[in-house]
């Protein structure tokens, strides 16, 4: 018998969960369907696993004081609560931006599947982006190389973040980000080390980021294509090194990051 893969068994599940309920994602405690609880055992440690993050985040929302409860445009008690998860991607590549995205879900849901983006392969990240699109507010900031070389990468990754949260279309009452703290902002915040890994907002948010930064850079391959940035997304691979001791950096190096290296690789050249 033929063992299928994870990604498959939850692209299953989540056709499973749309066939009984007519949507890909269930809410916190909710039971599974009963022909999702005896179709597979990994169905329901996957509801497990998920429900123990949501459980995480309600227990982080808990938290915050309860008048910030109200609804960002009115001033009332919110009637739907609205969550934003934060995070980003690309902070260590040579190459390309960084790229934070936002991404507000139904309040204490999951979709079968999303975790944290680097636990997944590329085509489940790509399948997840799109699964998190039907259902999701979201918003992606970008900065560039050259403004990462002015201000760092920390700077350039608050940058993202604010932008991301910004092209949000709702007002979240509270924001769940990985590892830091977004300056600038009103909105209360906390920050969790390994947020996604903890937080299925967050964790929503490193798919949704990841796969936008992939695919600028796959784009930047078709202009640069001696750099391979298809495949190593801007990082220093072994490939990449070499093609910057021989052709030198492209307009979409960071000068900071890659100065030092491309001069040790021109001198050992």
């Amino acid at each position: 018998m033929v063992r299928m893969k994870k990604a498959d068994l939850n692209r299953n599940l989540r056709q499973l969960l749309r066939a009984e309920t007519g949507k890909p994602f269930f809410l916190l405690n909710e039971a599974p369907p009963p022909i999702v609880a005896e179709e597979n055992a990994f169905f329901t440690k996957e509801f497990e696993r998920l429900n123990k993050m949501m459980l995480f985040e309600k227990a982080a929302l808990e938290s915050f004081p309860i008048d910030h409860m109200k609804d960002a445009e009115t001033g009332n008690s919110a009637v739907t609560l609205k969550v934003a998860g934060v995070d980003e991607a690309g902070r260590g590549p040579l190459a390309g931006p960084v790229v934070a995205a936002a991404i507000v879900l139904p309040l204490h849901s999951a979709i079968p599947g999303v975790n944290d983006s680097k636990q997944l392969s590329p085509d489940e990240r790509e399948e997840l982006f799109e699964e998190l699109a039907a259902i999701a507010d979201y918003g992606i900031g970008v900065v560039g190389p050259e403004q990462i070389d002015v201000v760092n990468i920390l700077q350039a990754t608050y940058q993202a973040m604010q932008q991301a949260v910004a092209s949000l279309k709702c007002h979240p009452q509270y924001i769940l980000v990985d590892a830091v703290t977004i300056p600038g902002l009103s909105i209360p915040q906390k920050g969790f080390i390994s947020g996604d890994c903890l937080s299925v907002s967050i964790a929503a948010a490193s798919i949704v980021a990841k796969v936008a930064r992939d695919r600028i850079m796959v784009a930047y391959d078709r202009i640069y294509p001696q750099y391979g940035f298809a495949s190593n997304k801007g990082y220093g691979t072994q490939e990449h090194l070499e093609a910057l001791a021989r052709y030198g950096p492209s307009p979409i190096h960071r000068t900071s990051f890659c100065h030092k290296i491309t001069n040790d690789a021109q001198k050992n050249a």
